[in-house]
């Protein structure tokens, strides 16, 4: 078995052992139940607020497993100073990082088709699929996020704050280009300035917040143009972050 295999095996029996499968079904039970309550009380529609809450709330779970498992599992590692053993080896400190980058992305398309499946209830196939490869697009931007965060605050708190920013930046974009665009009152130069700023902040940042739209599943699938036209953005995305992520890991002294 090679140093890479090795790495990526490890990740994957450490998301085993820290339960984040059981984790998952545990969401999925609570989503289900949230279902079933809402079908309960809802008058008319209910199918589709059932599908828009639950789609919601699996979203937002798996992002916060995902970036939560990532942050914890490298400055764990880094603690118990595995990491200094493993990089002290006569083995490129690639092979660690791709191993380790692997095996995240193998845990977010785990929790992708996981939290994918109950949403068949409530969805057709074509849209769910749609849905589900978006958000394992998502996650795997965000995991490259967290593990760029974590090797240079190296911290969990700076960490997970860094990446909650990121992503909830990201999300709110299109709302804050909005709102520059078109302020209340007089357009004076400091709106024009502001309007700038956010509008270059956006050409940066990924647009997730087009990204596991819940309107696929209760309205329409995307087409086949916008959902490649997100997967090649976030391929795009996480071959950046990884390569800066990349980058910060030789950088150090260990």
């Amino acid at each position: 078995m090679s140093f890479f295999q090795s790495i990526l095996r490890t990740t994957l029996v450490e998301a085993i052992r820290n339960r984040l499968l059981w984790l998952a079904v545990i969401v999925i039970a609570a989503a289900l139940g949230l279902a079933q309550f809402l079908n309960q009380v809802a008058i008319t529609e209910s199918l589709e607020i059932q599908a828009s809450l639950v789609a919601a709330l699996l979203r937002v779970a798996a992002v916060f497993m995902v970036v939560t498992f990532v942050i914890t599992s490298v400055v764990r590692e880094s603690n118990d100073k595995v990491t200094e053993l493993i990089l002290s080896q006569a083995v490129p400190r690639s092979a660690y990082f791709f191993g380790r980058l692997a095996g995240f992305f193998v845990v977010a398309m785990v929790l992708a088709l996981l939290f994918g499946l109950p949403l068949a209830f409530f969805a057709p196939p074509a849209r769910l699929a749609s849905w589900t490869l978006s958000l394992a697009c998502e996650l795997l931007v965000m995991v490259s996020v967290s593990l760029f965060c974590v090797l240079s605050l190296t911290q969990v708190l700076s960490a997970f704050a860094a990446t909650s920013a990121f992503y909830l930046l990201s999300r709110s974009m299109a709302a804050m280009q909005l709102i520059a665009s078109a302020p209340i009152g007089e357009h004076g130069i400091a709106d024009q300035i502001v309007a700038l700023i956010v509008h270059a902040i956006a050409i940066i940042l990924p647009s997730l917040d087009r990204m596991t739209q819940t309107g696929w599943l209760v309205e329409a699938a995307p087409s086949s143009q916008v959902l490649g036209a997100l997967v090649l953005q976030s391929a795009l995305y996480v071959i950046l972050i990884a390569s800066a992520a990349l980058f910060d890991l030789y950088r150090k002294n260990y």
